[in-house]
């Protein structure tokens, strides 16, 4: 009998999973939509029983029937979901409520200078190599003991997407080291076990997950999320990590110089590296695989930024998509590619939800530079394309500064299928952009991770699971396009310092 490995990733806007074989080969795959809510300024937030949990058991339950398989030829699971998330659960791992998201969410201003002012930014340099920012979870926690007491005071455990789903999955309350001790820094010791002196000022130290690598089995399918799920009860289920950290193991970055640039809601950078590197402008942390340490980087606009032009400026398209099934994104790009390169002199500035690396500053706007009568939205849009690879090169440029290799850079996420996109970040980076066979991503690294969670032959190891992972496209850059592009490149990473005492202002 054949055995089967099911992922599942839960996303900012959408959930997507997948079955594979025993050679690696997806035989079943489905997505599902969720929303966002904002019912705030700066406040992002999930339903994590419907989006999180429900999204799971949909697309599990659908996976078996297309399959058309026996749940009990699963031999383990492996689920990811958007990491540095802040979700408080009572004793039945009910939510306490909504789920605070990751940097997108910057609720915690206050507590992260509260935090600075208590402890020193020496302090707080020593444990992250640069300031607090809204990717950590410290804040997060201590915003729901500050401004909502009685949630605090209910909470049995905070929890971020991953491990809200395993426990719901297998009752056991986990946390992957990777996305644990980065995200949760510095409330536990480096072994993994809590630090009750860290943890004194912002919850105890059983309210915390307890923390295991990323592959190590979590526990087993109860007997109430077999129902729920599909899954035959006792299937191994492994402790999971975050979207980021699982896709980057779906493009094979085990090794420092391999890099990842996921292309989703958000952008997200991973880069082995062989060592940690400070540099307050980005992050680093130890990365899933043992002995390999990262440097990562994360926008919060790339695929939420073509959705907003998508709803509001190209909203025809929705209805021609609804009529005749043509993709709206499909759509916009007609006319785009005709545009010169650098947008006839438009610059976007993508922060329209603030902005997390390389500017730490969830108060910046976004901006359209240098708008005239003579640009049309296409203009607009291809600009919005470009910004991103604006972006993504201006932390490309500050990686390297650091000496440290880059060998290979795999795109991956729903933004790949934009082959403009993909072409233009490869012209304004001046490096080669390659994408993967399998480009679903953190599902396919989820299925890989639970296969070798099990040590199942062939899989065993992190450097075998490069042996699945197949290249699809390489973008090559065009030189005298990389040329062009630096004009307009350090115009882009002028604007923000130009303006961002009147970004401030118009938060006052």
């Amino acid at each position: 009998m054949e055995s089967y490995f099911m992922g599942i990733d839960t996303g900012t806007n959408s959930s997507k999973g997948v079955l594979i074989n025993s050679h690696g080969e997806i035989i079943a795959e489905y997505t599902t939509e969720h929303a966002m809510t904002n019912p705030a300024p700066g406040h992002y937030e999930h339903d994590a029983d419907k989006d999180w949990w429900g999204d799971f058991c949909i697309i599990s339950n659908a996976l078996i029937k297309n399959a058309n398989i026996s749940p009990s030829d699963i031999k383990a699971v492996g689920a990811s979901a958007l990491g540095a998330d802040c979700l408080p659960v009572d004793e039945q791992c009910r939510p306490l409520r909504k789920a605070i998201l990751y940097g997108i969410d910057a609720r915690a201003t206050d507590e992260m200078e509260q935090l600075t002012q208590m402890y020193g930014e020496e302090q707080i340099r020593n444990w992250y190599g640069r300031p607090l920012c809204s990717s950590d979870v410290m804040p997060k926690i201590l915003w729901i003991k500050n401004k909502e007491p009685e949630v605090y005071e209910k909470t049995h455990k905070f929890l971020t997407g991953s491990s809200f789903i395993t426990a719901k999955l297998t009752g056991n309350y986990v946390v992957d080291r990777f996305l644990g001790l980065a995200s949760f820094n510095p409330l536990y010791f480096n072994d993994g076990t809590p630090n009750p002196e860290t943890c004194k000022p912002i919850c105890r130290p059983d309210q915390l997950a307890e923390v295991k690598e990323a592959n190590d089995i979590a526990g087993y399918v109860t007997e109430k999320a077999s129902q729920e799920t599909g899954l035959a009860v006792g299937t191994p289920v492994i402790v999971g990590t975050d979207d980021s950290g699982a896709e980057a193991i779906s493009t094979g970055v085990v090794a420092p110089g391999k890099m990842m640039i996921q292309f989703g809601s958000s952008i997200y950078m991973i880069l082995g590296t062989k060592e940690l590197v400070d540099d307050e402008r980005l992050w680093r942390e130890e990365f899933i695989v043992p002995g390999l340490c990262d440097i990562s980087a994360g926008t919060n606009a790339a695929g939420s930024l073509t959705k907003w032009y998508r709803d509001h400026i190209f909203s025809d398209c929705v209805k021609l998509e609804t009529e005749n099934g043509i993709d709206a994104y499909q759509t916009m790009m007609d006319g785009v590619a005709d545009i010169p390169l650098g947008s006839d002199g438009l610059i976007t500035l993508p922060y329209f939800a603030g902005e997390r690396t390389p500017i730490n500053d969830p108060l910046a706007k976004g901006i359209l530079f240098g708008l005239s009568l003579s640009h049309t939205r296409q203009h607009m849009y291809r600009s919005a394309l470009e910004s991103v690879a604006y972006s993504v090169n201006q932390q490309l440029n500050i990686m390297l500064s650091h000496d440290v290799p880059i060998d290979q850079i795999f795109a991956v996420g729903g933004g790949v299928k934009n082959e403009l996109w993909m072409q233009i970040v490869a012209d304004v980076t001046g490096k080669e952009i390659s994408t993967p066979k399998i480009t679903v991503g953190a599902s396919f690294g989820d299925a890989l991770m639970a296969a070798s969670g099990i040590q199942y032959p062939g899989f065993e190891s992190f450097d075998k699971l490069t042996d699945f992972i197949k290249p699809g496209k390489t973008y090559y850059p065009d030189m005298d396009h990389h040329q062009a592009y630096k004009k307009y490149q350090s115009i882009y990473d002028a604007l923000y310092p130009a303006t961002v005492d009147l970004m401030h202002r118009l938060s006052e």
